[in-house]
């Protein structure tokens, strides 16, 4: 573990170099132990892959007052038991429109895109950061057959709920955008939502799962969640409800 200034006003403190469930299990951990502790001048936390940045308010600590409240957090949180997140079970239709890489990643794997959906669907994903875009959930990790490299040539319109794969990982596009991952399916649940009280509906530590849907019932989701008349959280079982 190392501490990095950022600037006058954040501390980047490095738990390793990989991306590793164990790491984001520590990341986790000292981001709920800085939550309830109260440190002085914490304006926010940001969470990533490997590291927790810490920014704060220079004009009410300093960067040794800071340090010496986050040690002791450090520390305890490298004990602490791990951190549940939140069960997604989202809805994915997979394949044809949705999927228009579904096939090639299929053939590059040796497999059937039959057999590349299950693949995709049954395995539960953990979210290990948001960034690139708002909402923007980087989760993994991919099955290894289906750990490919990016595309030669990336696309410039990415439709929006699309779920893709790159390298080991796997992601929701929450807004329509340039992108270079291989478009497997799409999801109808908005994953960002500016008049939410929390915008982004995933969060780092969350797990994820895909339920594979036909497109007739895509469709349905869609209409309903455009409309107001589902609740994105009807996917969703928190922590403390998970058996």
């Amino acid at each position: 573990m190392r501490m990095l200034d950022l600037g006058d006003g954040a501390v980047t403190i490095e738990f390793g170099e990989t991306i590793d469930p164990a790491l984001q299990a520590r990341v986790a951990a000292l981001d709920v132990a800085i939550a309830q502790a109260p440190v002085a001048g914490l304006i926010e936390t940001v969470p990533t892959f490997r590291s927790l940045t810490v920014i704060y308010d220079p004009l009410q600590t300093t960067r040794a007052e800071l340090d010496a409240a986050l040690r002791p957090l450090i520390d305890a949180a490298d004990h602490a038991p791990a951190v549940d997140g939140r069960h997604w079970r989202l809805p994915a239709c997979y394949g044809g429109a949705f999927g228009p890489d579904l096939d090639e990643v299929a053939t590059t794997a040796g497999l059937t895109p039959e057999a590349v959906v299950a693949a995709h669907s049954q395995t539960d994903y953990v979210v290990y950061m948001l960034g690139f875009l708002p909402g923007f959930p980087f989760m993994g990790d991919v099955p290894a057959p289906l750990q490919l490299p990016r595309r030669s040539e990336p696309r410039v319109r990415v439709p929006p709920g699309s779920i893709a794969i790159a390298t080991g990982l796997t992601a929701i596009y929450p807004w329509e955008s340039p992108g270079g991952w291989h478009l497997l399916g799409r999801c109808p649940v908005p994953l960002f939502d500016a008049g939410r009280d929390a915008p982004a509906l995933l969060a780092a530590g969350d797990r994820v799962r895909f339920t594979p849907v036909p497109a007739d019932e895509f469709a349905a989701l869609a209409a309903d969640l455009a409309a107001g008349r589902i609740d994105p959280q009807q996917w969703c079982t928190p922590a403390q409800e998970q058996a």
